[in-house]
């Protein structure tokens, strides 16, 4: 089935998802946009024909939500990456999944990064259990983190990304340098600089030096706060360089060219300018984009009927209903000098007895046509079905108009970003909640439609 409306501009380039896939070369695919545009079901679908394709794949989620390892028929998904079952490994390729666990993460740079009495010092001190757990950056830099060890790791061929929601899906790239910034900063220099002079040099050196200071922070902190973020600087003092020196690493390990952005959107306004603000963004970082995935495309059979036509048809089936309803009306009316017999007819009487309408006996007045009981049956039917095209009619005229607007939006995005290659995916019918599912909106990605289904997706 032909839908023009869906279809992309001849110039405009092509996303080739499994060329991007199948290079052996890509190592990292990102999976970025604004919420609610299906980035968590993208980046699964991605991982599941790459694995299926023949790579050993895993999907690192950072959304919070549960709906990846539910669709890939995981209980749960935790910091380390679990095996999805009922994948076809046939080709050689296999499918890990997991969602980060920022605090888990963080703990383990600590263990990794200190001795035993130290990392216990750390990981009990109250100001370290809050930066941990939901210090502003922290998810986005746990997730470079993360990302960075599965990278160094070297166990697997590709690594598919899922980033946060919204516009904050770039702080995965600034958080990094936002809590780098924090963790060697004046701030943190300040605290650590009694640490740094030790024993009754340094309370003279916090008493005289800094009295205003901190006692300002005392009371804007309150007192044991400031003790515990001093003890909890005291600690770190060591792996305050190693956080910048790996941001610094996995930043550049995105610029490389074996990682691969794609801006997930809907054909939708807002989502449209979020997706625009990403590939402008990524641009400015030097990121490597690989395309836009245009998500959720609606389409239909019948494309050749314009909104116009079919509305126009509609208006005329609800006027020639309405005129013979009132035929019928008038016909009724006419009929009522003869109510009495009418009303005989109705119920099967005549003058002589009771008359088997059904069986047209002679003498009857239904003997050569229908009976009133089967008119009355006639009539309805053929109203209904009037009412019922008029309807369907309607909701075809409200379908290519989301068409056209879906097809504006989109073009609107093309000109303004020519050289951004493109894939469309048509709509399911409904959510994705299993590895069929994923199938596909996998064969969606790599079918690069020029024509959609006339189905929906609550993605």
């Amino acid at each position: 089935m032909t839908a023009d409306n869906t279809t992309l501009d001849a110039s405009a380039p092509r996303l080739e998802v499994d060329t991007l896939l199948d290079d052996p070369h890509t190592r990292i695919v990102v999976c970025c946009g604004s919420g609610g545009v299906g980035k968590t079901t993208t980046a699964a679908a991605l991982g599941v024909r790459a694995a299926e394709r023949g790579r050993r794949v895993v999907v690192l989620t950072i959304d919070p939500a549960r709906r990846l390892a539910q669709s890939m028929g995981i209980s749960e998904l935790d910091n380390v990456p679990r095996q999805v079952k009922g994948v076809d490994e046939s080709a050689g390729g296999e499918l890990h999944a997991m969602m980060l666990d920022m605090k888990r993460t963080f703990d383990e740079i600590v263990e990794g990064h200190a001795d035993a009495d130290r990392a216990r010092a750390i990981l009990e001190n109250p100001f370290y259990q809050s930066l941990s757990a939901g210090f502003a950056g922290t998810q986005e830099y746990m997730a470079m983190e993360k990302l960075g060890q599965l990278r160094a790791n070297d166990e697997w061929d590709l690594i598919v990304v899922d980033t946060p929601p919204s516009r904050s899906a770039l702080d995965f790239l600034d958080a990094p340098k936002r809590l780098g910034s924090f963790l060697d900063g004046k701030f943190i220099r300040v605290l650590m600089a009694p640490a740094k002079v030790g024993g009754r040099a340094g309370m003279k050196f916090l008493n005289v030096g800094m009295s205003m200071m901190t006692g300002t922070l005392s009371k804007l902190m309150g007192g044991q706060l400031l003790r515990d973020v001093q003890t909890f600087v005291a600690a770190m003092d060591t792996m305050f360089g190693g956080f910048r020196t790996r941001a610094d690493a996995t930043y550049r390990l995105l610029q490389a060219p074996g990682t691969a952005f794609l801006v997930v959107a809907a054909p939708e306004r807002d989502a449209l300018r979020e997706a625009a603000y990403f590939v402008e963004r990524l641009a400015a970082e030097q990121m490597p984009l690989a395309g836009l995935v245009l998500n959720r495309v609606h389409g239909s059979g019948a494309s050749q009927l314009s909104a116009e036509r079919a509305l126009a048809a509609a208006e005329a089936l609800t006027d020639q209903r309405a005129e013979d309803t009132h035929a019928d009306a008038g016909t009724d009316a006419g009929d009522d000098t003869d109510a009495p017999t009418a009303a005989r007819a109705e119920n099967n009487l005549e003058t002589g007895g009771i008359v088997d309408l059904d069986g047209g006996k002679a003498g009857s007045r239904t003997a050569d046509g229908p009976s009133p009981a089967a008119a009355e049956h006639v009539t309805p039917t053929s109203a209904s079905a009037a009412q019922l095209a008029a309807g369907l009619l309607r909701l075809h005229a409200e379908r290519m108009q989301v068409l056209a607007r879906e097809r504006r939006t989109r073009d609107r995005f093309t000109a303004l970003h020519p050289e951004v290659p493109v894939t469309q995916v048509a709509a399911l019918p409904g959510d994705v909640h299993d590895l069929a599912g994923l199938r596909a909106i996998g064969d969606r990605l790599a079918l690069n439609l020029t024509e959609t289904d006339d189905t929906d997706t609550d993605d």
